[in-house]
């Protein structure tokens, strides 16, 4: 037992030492079904329904990385999805820090098939919108494509979330995005 102990102590103070902040279930794994948050993760904006894919929806692309990973979308009625988590290591205020992500569009996914773009929030309080750190371009492509977030947090994060988003001031359609193998957060190396 105190060798389990002494491991974990380690294991903490080099994630620690190294900078690096892991989320858990960066990959949205689960079995895949409709209005299911992947574990780890929250609702953060009502009537959230994200999907764990493929198989549900007609979308059946492979995953980037393991088995599934989450789709979020927007609606007619003006509402989208969002879901967040709490860091286990908040940011501190002026540390800039940086992850990717990879992010893909189905054209099949039960009406909700016009593109759409990700934000990116951070938050000091449970499903908090402080601070936007990255809103992508609109995500039109099929294939994944990998994206990075850099960002320095102008009061300290505790939460990111992730928010399914179309143009400013574009009339609100069904649309999706999918979003699958976040890295862990790293702080930026400056040269």
């Amino acid at each position: 037992m105190k060798q389990l102990t002494v491991a974990i102590a380690l294991l903490f103070f080099a994630a620690r030492s190294t900078g690096q902040i892991y989320l858990i279930n960066p990959s949205f794994e689960g079995e895949p079904q409709d209005a299911t948050v992947p574990a780890g993760w929250l609702p953060c904006e009502p009537g959230t329904t994200p999907d764990i894919l493929p198989g549900v929806w007609g979308v059946y692309q492979e995953a980037s990385n393991g088995n599934t990973f989450v789709g979020l979308i927007t609606r007619e009625n003006s509402t989208w999805e969002s879901i967040g988590q709490r860091l286990k290591t908040p940011v501190e205020a002026g540390q800039c820090h940086s992850f990717t992500l990879e992010l893909a569009h189905s054209k099949t996914y039960a009406g909700y098939n016009k593109p759409l773009k990700l934000r990116v929030w951070g938050g000091v309080e449970k499903c908090g919108k402080d601070q936007l750190l990255f809103e992508s371009p609109l995500i039109e492509h099929r294939e994944w494509k990998r994206y990075k977030v850099e960002f320095s947090g102008k009061k300290e994060i505790n939460y990111i979330i992730l928010e399914a988003f179309h143009q400013e001031g574009a009339f609100f359609h069904q649309g999706n995005i999918l979003i699958d193998n976040l890295s862990p957060l790293k702080k930026c190396v400056r040269a």
